[in-house]
Formats: C-alpha cells, structure tokens, sequence
C-alpha cells in the first residue's frame, strides 16, 4: 500500500504541483487543440498563446502575493 501511495503522490506532484491552476489550463489548452484539429482548424498557435497567458498570470499573481 505504502508502493501505491508513493506512487500516486509523484503523479500528483508531477502533474499538479504547486499550482493547480497551471495544470488546469494545461489541460484546456490541449483539449481546445484536439478540438480545433478535430475539425481541421490550424490549432499549432493554441499551445504557445496558452504557455504565456498562464505564464503572466502566474507572474501576476506571484507578484500580489508578494506585496
């Protein structure tokens, strides 16, 4: 039992990790590009404009924090 938890503690960690959000945007990001490939839409711009819009509003929020 001790193997399985440690197990599905390093997924969580590795997938989540400190922030939740992130990975939740991560994860609509890659469904709304299976979507858009799903109907032929050129969709190799969704990935990168994602990665920066989290980027900054992970800044952002860093950055309240720290005040």
């Amino acid at each position: 039992m001790r193997l399985l938890r440690s197990f599905l503690h390093f997924w969580y960690d590795f997938i989540i990790g400190d922030d939740a959000t992130i990975a939740a945007g991560v994860v609509l990001a890659l469904a709304g590009t299976a979507i858009l490939a799903h109907y032929r839409v050129p969709a190799w711009w969704l990935l990168p404009a994602a990665a920066v819009i989290l980027l900054a509003l992970s800044l952002a929020r860093a950055r309240r924090a720290e005040r």
